[in-house]
């Protein structure tokens, strides 16, 4: 085949530091809209951005230039970075060192988006670490509880 022909939907979670509660309404359209700028500049086409106050979800399509794992640090150092200047209360933000990311077919991309806009109603319901154990389950993801929170 002479091109490269490629989309690769990726659906990816990650929380703040020790889930401290530190997104919040002042400052989440902001973060959410700089990390999907980020998304954009590594040619990784931000379908969705959004999470609630101790973690963030983004919904985007992985391009075939970058690894997943080089996405996931450029957008966690520039947003950290971005955060603390934003007042005294940003100073100490910074995000786990971990993260989840789960490939998502094409025909379910739209619930995914959906699952994303509605974070807030979900999590009057559940905490980020069921989310989490949820998702890590429903995609057959083996883990060992002890590692997953920091």
């Amino acid at each position: 085949m002479g091109q490269s022909l490629v989309k690769n939907h990726i659906h990816i979670i990650f929380s703040t530091k020790g889930r401290k509660r530190s997104i919040d309404s002042s400052i989440e359209a902001l973060l959410h809209s700089y990390i999907g700028s980020i998304c954009k500049n590594l040619d990784c086409y931000p379908i969705r951005v959004g999470g609630y106050l101790d973690h963030v979800h983004i919904a985007c399509n992985l391009s075939k230039n970058i690894t997943l794992m080089k996405l996931l640090g450029v957008i966690k150092a520039n947003s950290s970075k971005r955060m603390k200047t934003n007042g005294d209360v940003y100073r100490g933000f910074s995000w786990q060192g971990g993260y989840a990311a789960f490939s998502v077919s094409s025909s379910e991309i739209d619930d995914v988006v959906r699952y994303i806009e509605t974070q807030k109603e979900h999590h009057q319901r559940a905490s980020f670490q069921d989310e989490l154990r949820l998702l890590l389950k429903r995609h057959n993801i083996e883990y060992e509880e002890r590692f997953v929170w920091d």
